[in-house]
């Protein structure tokens, strides 16, 4: 069963979806916050992710960050990693005010850039028992080295120069300066990014999962809070409680998972999902069957009731 809820985080009202399981058993159950990729809504991945956990006994909660989707915020299309991370913390201290939730039974799950803000979430909140990434990135990085990380440091150097052109023309009335995530076309984005930026196009412009709330333009403001940003600083501080990290062994974006694991201690799994790119893992069958199937394996173990 879905249901729309809303918790504040930071002074701003975020909006969620709450998925709980149809199964009959009482008692508070373990319950997993779902955070969404860079420019996604609840809508999509997240709530796929979600749904499908909520069918394996969890209560599940995907939610828009702050500045996006339903959530409140401005401006709008605001990709603030700090907030992005109080979000998440926010969700964690939203859950456990509901009966059907075990308050020490908590885990986290993100997506894409969520993977990069649920390490640093956990890594400073006890709360969070486990935390399992799919697809995950360090969104700065990704600015600062491009996705498959071969960026030439001048490109993300005219990306600061820009914003800081932005923040100027803001204070003199101008208004809110973005810039268009995608290309026009699928041919504009295998020139620009290769295969990656093409899947990004088709996922999020296309009949297959785009959704009229779904950003499709960053302010330029979000650019220099990016910048020094680092999602796998602290991911050490995770330990002893457990990380699970599926990647897409077609990901170009592979390295910067395998980056996070090599910095974390145990205990910490990378798990691989043949044959499965980055986006595949957003939506697309075979590949996100047996991801939700590691990720059940994972929370069931490591959120079991201990009484």
């Amino acid at each position: 069963m879905r249901t729309d809820v809303t918790f504040p985080s930071a002074g701003l009202k975020l909006a969620g979806h709450l998925y709980t399981p149809d199964d009959g058993a009482v008692g508070p159950r373990p319950a997993i916050v779902v955070s969404h990729p860079g420019s996604g809504v609840k809508e999509q991945a997240a709530g796929l992710y979600a749904l499908r956990l909520a069918e394996q006994g969890f209560v599940t909660l995907a939610f828009d960050a702050a500045h996006q989707g339903e959530s409140e915020g401005e401006p709008r299309g605001l990709e603030d990693p700090a907030h992005r991370v109080e979000d998440i913390k926010a969700a964690v201290s939203f859950l456990p005010t509901r009966d059907d939730v075990d308050a020490d039974r908590v885990g986290a799950l993100g997506i894409c850039a969520s993977g990069g803000y649920v390490l640093s979430a956990t890594a400073s909140d006890h709360r969070i028992k486990a935390v399992g990434t799919v697809s995950a990135v360090d969104i700065a990085r990704q600015f600062r080295d491009g996705a498959d990380g071969a960026q030439d440091p001048a490109v993300f150097q005219g990306m600061l120069a820009a914003a800081a052109a932005a923040r100027t023309a803001e204070a003199r009335g101008e208004g809110v300066q973005t810039f268009p995530l995608f290309p026009d076309t699928a041919e504009q984005a295998r020139a620009l990014g290769g295969r990656h930026a093409v899947e990004g196009c088709e996922y999020y412009c296309s009949d297959r999962a785009q959704h009229p709330r779904s950003a499709k333009s960053f302010t330029w403001s979000s650019v220099d809070r990016m910048a020094f940003f680092d999602a796998f600083r602290f991911v050490h501080l995770i330990a002893p409680r457990p990380i699970l990290m599926i990647v897409g062994r077609e990901a170009v974006t592979s390295w910067m998972s395998v980056e996070a694991f090599q910095n974390a201690r145990a205990p910490k799994e990378l798990h691989w999902i043949d044959g499965a790119s980055h986006v595949d893992l957003y939506d697309k069958e075979p590949h996100v069957g047996p991801a939700v199937e590691k990720l059940t394996d994972f929370f069931r173990a490591q959120l079991a009731d201990t009484e």
